[in-house]
């Protein structure tokens, strides 16, 4: 499995229950929709299952590697190497190009390809665009840079924050399509938050987290 997660408990500050024994598995190529009311707690495990908070009980596993045995610089190579993330909001670098933000996530973990980052240029419909910074850009151009990012470094497992929550219908039918193809590509496990169950009927398998447990 690319990602376990194992009976996972996280409380709010000052103790209130937010996810209780919160269980599933994610297998190499596997795409993943979780829904769930706003509050729900949906971004708050994909942000646990990132290494980037840490959870009160249970177990996360990505590989073979148990994050609550990790320490904060371990969990930042580890992010680094095998998880790339994408939200709603792009979280481009305003001061760098089109193909400079393409690069980033890669050239930190130190596998940057210039090969496939003209590959995933021309798949995501950048080519023409590579030296134009962000702020030129629409809103769907901006989240396909995203998406190319996230998948420069050929991570084991992409996790998308309600990725086309800012997009229009088409931009969004458009950012899917792509995301979905490449991680068809890579054999990457997708998992992906969504309040749109248009979105999640398109993903392999689908769960919801209510009550602070996968239903």
């Amino acid at each position: 499995m690319v990602l376990t997660i194992d009976k996972v408990q996280k409380s709010y500050p000052g103790g209130r229950p937010l996810l209780r024994d919160v269980s599933l598995v994610l297998d190499q190529g596997q795409t993943l929709a979780l829904t769930g009311e706003s509050g729900s707690g949906k971004s708050t495990l994909l942000n646990l299952a990132a290494a980037l908070d840490n959870f009160d009980g249970g177990e996360i596993i990505l590989g073979e590697t148990r994050l609550s045995t990790l320490d904060d610089a371990g969990r930042a190579a580890l992010r680094r190497k095998h998880v790339s993330l994408v939200f709603q909001q792009f979280n481009l670098i305003p001061s760098l190009t089109v193909a400079q933000n393409l690069s980033f996530h890669a050239r930190l973990a130190g596998v940057e390809d210039t090969a496939w980052n003209s590959h995933l240029a021309e798949r995501l419909g950048l080519s023409d665009l590579l030296e134009r910074y962000p702020e030129n850009l629409s809103g769907g151009q901006q989240q396909r840079v995203a998406i190319g990012r996230a998948m420069a470094a050929r991570p084991k497992l992409l996790l998308a924050d309600e990725p086309t929550g800012n997009l229009d219908e088409t931009a969004s039918a458009t950012v899917l399509d792509l995301m979905l193809s490449l991680v068809a590509d890579t054999k990457a496990a997708l998992l992906l938050v969504t309040h749109s169950q248009q979105i999640a009927a398109r993903l392999d398998r689908q769960v919801t987290l209510s009550g602070g447990r996968i239903q």
